[in-house]
């Protein structure tokens, strides 16, 4: 803030506010910094030199499997790739569409309709769990 000592003719003794913000000293500042980072931004890039090799594709490439989806309704029907299920047989249908030996080993995934009741859902994830499917993914679908 600045004051005014002397005022025009008649006004000669009288003291005036100027309410102008003096932004002299802000943008001496902020030169004075933008010259130290220019500066220092260069110091602070340090090139390491890596020798990495060749990228090579595998060996004995494997097919992705499709997943393995298990779907729950609303009136809680269980699909497994679209083939009804009942939480009494869903350990082995999950195992036959999997396929393979280790079908515990494989991940599965599970989503559920909005309105599917909770004690529906986690009666699925604790069949799956209590079965010996522990990598389980859940899926999520925008509601709109």
């Amino acid at each position: 803030m600045g004051a005014k000592l002397s005022g025009p003719g008649s006004k000669a003794g009288t003291i005036e506010q100027n309410a102008d913000i003096n932004v002299t000293p802000f943008v001496d500042i902020m030169l004075v910094l933008l010259i130290i980072f220019m500066v220092a931004a260069p110091m602070a890039t340090v090139s390491i030199r890596l020798d990495l090799p060749p990228a090579q594709p595998p060996v004995n490439p494997t097919e992705q499997k499709d997943p393995v989806y298990i779907t729950i309704q609303e009136s809680g029907a269980i699909y497994i790739a679209d083939k009804e299920s009942s939480i009494a047989n869903l350990p082995a249908d999950v195992c036959a569409a999997l396929g393979g030996p280790n079908c515990r080993e494989e991940r599965v995934f599970v989503r559920a309709d909005a309105e599917v009741k909770y004690n529906q859902f986690m009666e699925v994830m604790n069949t799956l769990q209590g079965q010996g499917f522990f990598k389980v993914g859940l899926l999520n679908e925008d509601i709109e």
